[in-house]
């Protein structure tokens, strides 16, 4: 290993397990499954003793566009000769993270790929709301909200990921199937409605004239869960899926409808009755299939 140390290699031991083995903190969080780009080193010379390519870390490569002197060790194996390669990740803050210290089992809590329900929610208008009424007033009305969310949330087995200003993101499905997940996400968001529309005519329209409205968007897909490794933050899912799912809320003013799910999470619902929508969406190429299970904010032809 470059400005480092230098080990022997057995025979069918790739150069992460070997490096490992010399005691040198290589990073991997997925685990050495090709699934991460941690553990990629720079090949400085004997490149043309390593193994080929395997189609893990080939697909890798297509994705993140490496040079071709750029390997991962997780994949790679030497087969004679001699080779020296780097760490590409080797900072001391990560190593702080990763490898000492009371956050060291990150690396275990991180890279776990699972499908799940994604639930973003968003209040819709609330700028307004804001200007109109007391600094005191806002943070009381905001913590009322986020408190009936989450409880309906955590009532139907999902997990609060995010709060981010007037909105929430959190996904269902860490102990259940997908189909279950997917059910038991949409349960929540109609239970939501329900449970505004009281807050609405019992205190928030009586003591402060005003009606909220929320917007949701659900999307189901694989995603990467782990633990953040910040003091004070545990839980974080990443993945495409979340960013589709992050644009499904934001369509409900587009489209008009309070609530829209994916088709592809949809059909897990086994109900064909819901309004079907093709619309475009930013970061994906292909026109994206919704249905629109929510209700609508305008009378038709009304501008939002």
């Amino acid at each position: 290993m470059l400005n480092e140390k230098t080990f022997g290699i057995e025979e069918d031991q790739s150069i992460l397990q070997a490096s490992l083995a010399a005691g040198i903190p290589h990073f991997h969080v997925c685990g050495g499954r090709a699934k991460c780009s941690t553990c990629r080193v720079i090949v400085h010379e004997g490149g043309e003793n390593l193994s080929r390519r395997t189609k893990a870390e080939m697909k890798l490569k297509k994705r993140m566009n490496f040079d071709a002197n750029i390997r991962l060790a997780c994949q790679v194996k030497v087969l004679k000769g001699n080779v020296k390669v780097q760490r590409i990740i080797k900072d001391e803050t990560d190593l702080n993270i990763y490898i000492y210290g009371d956050d060291s089992n990150a690396m275990q809590g991180i890279g776990d790929e699972r499908e799940l329900a994604l639930f973003f929610l968003d209040i819709r208008n609330f700028t307004p709301f804001i200007e109109k009424h007391l600094p005191f007033d806002v943070i009381h009305i905001i913590r009322r909200l986020m408190m009936l969310f989450s409880n309906v949330i955590n009532k139907n087995n999902g997990k609060l990921i995010e709060y981010a200003g007037d909105g929430l993101y959190a996904a269902f499905g860490f102990e259940k199937e997908i189909d279950e997940a997917v059910k038991s996400a949409v349960k929540a968001g109609k239970e939501i409605f329900n449970e505004l529309k009281k807050l609405n005519e019992n205190y928030i329209s009586k003591y402060f004239e005003e009606d909220i409205k929320i917007g949701i968007g659900l999307h189901a897909g694989k995603v990467i869960i782990g633990d953040k490794g910040i003091e004070g933050s545990s839980l974080t899912v990443m993945g495409f899926a979340v960013n589709i799912a992050a644009r499904l809320e934001t369509a409900t003013k587009e489209l008009n409808n309070s609530f829209v799910i994916s088709d592809s999470a949809y059909s897990y619902l086994n109900d064909a009755d819901a309004e079907k929508k093709q619309i475009l969406l930013k970061g994906v190429s292909d026109p994206f299939v919704v249905r629109l299970i929510g209700e609508k904010y305008l009378p038709a032809n009304s501008k939002y």
